[in-house]
């Protein structure tokens, strides 16, 4: 695959950035100066006619790559036959098919039900209500770092400031902030084993000098965090925290948003930790672009709501449920899961040999085909090199590659690319990204 360059005039782009500044507030914001006209596997056309390798993947949208083939079918296929009666109103078989796909496939060995949204931000607001009406307690606890939306609910749960919380409050109330294992940023010589009995210790005296457990319905935690910069915990971690949640009826919310639909290297990110969580919020990758979400959990914490307090007019519609059923049929029929991992040791292995050469790489991390690094100015010091990181990302976007950035400092480059992506395009994008670290670290 030839990826062409990015011009230096790029006309159509320029035309198209000054009707959107004209037209659209500065709020809704974009990564990239490109224009998207199509887009195939790992692949994004512009405008002007430039290809860019796609290691963003609608953030982490498109596990099963743009427009798959069987994907467009069912859109086709379900536009021409009913688009949206409203679920509440006349339901339709698409949604049950997929509840029920969803209910076996998501970890835990017990009766499970889900509900069906549009966004991820929704599917959030809705674990969070199923767990107070469940548990009939109001408190929520959330990480330091956690990105879990922008509606006014789920940016209270989310840790980062700027941009996301910044002049917006006041926030929900009866949220509380968890610490959230750091490994690379632990205070020097403390190994991960003595981060983790920290902080289950300061997440235990939590109860006793901040809110006490019977206040307390529910713990949401992102597997990996995304925006936070893809920080791993250990299972040690996970598997304690789960069982300080047992030990005090508190329901374990896992939010899959970016983590599900085997970007990890799993079918889901908390596989790696052997926990089952009582609530699983699932969004992104689901449907491949078409707008949903869902929760699925515990039987009976889902049938704690009454008829009527939960749902929404387009929520699961018939087509972005037949996606989602699409979706799910690519994964298994190409081995997607298998494909993740195979990519995030290619990619993990690159990323370390960079960590080896470049003095600019101080750590390199993930799960599967969910792979990041953390640059920063200095390795001994760590002091986060936000300035280089945008950057490479502009250095990375002139020359063919989409990459994005993370992390509570904008110092991470996080890695989402479609687990359709071929070997030559990989390869093809792994050295794009590894000449734009060398131009600017030699500034």
């Amino acid at each position: 695959m030839a990826i062409i360059k990015q011009t230096e005039v790029n006309e159509k782009s320029q035309a198209l950035h000054k009707r959107r500044s004209e037209a659209v507030p500065r709020g809704p914001y974009n990564i990239t100066s490109i224009y998207a006209e199509s887009g195939k596997g790992a692949i994004i056309k512009d405008v002007d006619g430039n290809e860019y390798i796609d290691f963003a993947g609608g953030i982490g949208v498109q596990n099963v790559g743009h427009c798959h083939p069987k994907v467009v079918q069912a859109i086709k296929e379900q536009a021409e036959k009913l688009i949206h009666p409203c679920f509440h109103v006349a339901p339709y078989e698409s949604y049950v098919k997929l509840a029920e796909q969803l209910n076996e496939l998501t970890p835990g060995e017990f009766t499970k039900k889900t509900m069906f949204a549009n966004s991820g931000a929704e599917a959030v607001e809705n674990a969070v209500k199923i767990a107070r009406k469940y548990t009939k307690k109001a408190g929520i606890l959330s990480f330091e770092r956690g990105y879990h939306g922008r509606t006014l609910l789920t940016m209270t749960l989310t840790s980062k400031v700027k941009p996301y919380k910044h002049g917006f409050g006041p926030f929900a109330p009866s949220i509380y902030k968890l610490p959230y294992p750091y490994y690379y940023r632990a205070p020097q010589g403390m190994t991960a084993e003595q981060v983790d009995e920290r902080l289950l210790q300061e997440i235990r005296d939590f109860f006793l000098n901040t809110a006490a457990a019977d206040e307390v319905g529910a713990v949401i935690l992102e597997p990996v965090q995304g925006e936070g910069g893809f920080v791993v915990p250990s299972k040690t971690f996970v598997k304690g925290l789960k069982e300080i949640c047992e030990e005090n009826d508190i329901l374990f919310i896992a939010d899959e948003i970016q983590t599900g639909f085997a970007r990890t290297g799993k079918w889901f990110a908390i596989e790696h930790f052997d926990v089952a969580p009582d609530l699983m919020t699932m969004s992104k990758s689901i449907a491949a672009g078409m707008p949903l979400s869902a929760v699925t959990g515990r039987a009976e914490v889902m049938d704690a709501s009454e008829p009527g307090q939960l749902g929404g007019t387009f929520g699961g519609s018939p087509i972005a449920c037949q996606a989602g059923l699409a979706v799910i049929d690519v994964i298994k029929e190409e081995q997607l899961v298998d494909r993740a991992n195979a990519i995030g040791k290619r990619m993990n292995d690159f990323l370390q040999e960079l960590k080896e050469t470049n003095p600019f790489v101080g750590d390199v991390r993930g799960l599967g085909a969910m792979q990041a690094i953390e640059l920063v100015k200095d390795k001994n010091t760590k002091e986060p090199a936000k300035e280089e990181v945008a950057q490479i990302v502009a250095e990375c976007n002139k020359n063919g590659l989409i990459a994005l950035s993370a992390g509570i400092y904008s110092n991470v480059l996080r890695f989402l690319p479609p687990l359709v992506i071929q070997d030559d395009e990989l390869e093809a994008g792994l050295n794009i990204l590894k000449n734009a670290i060398e131009k600017v670290s030699k500034k």
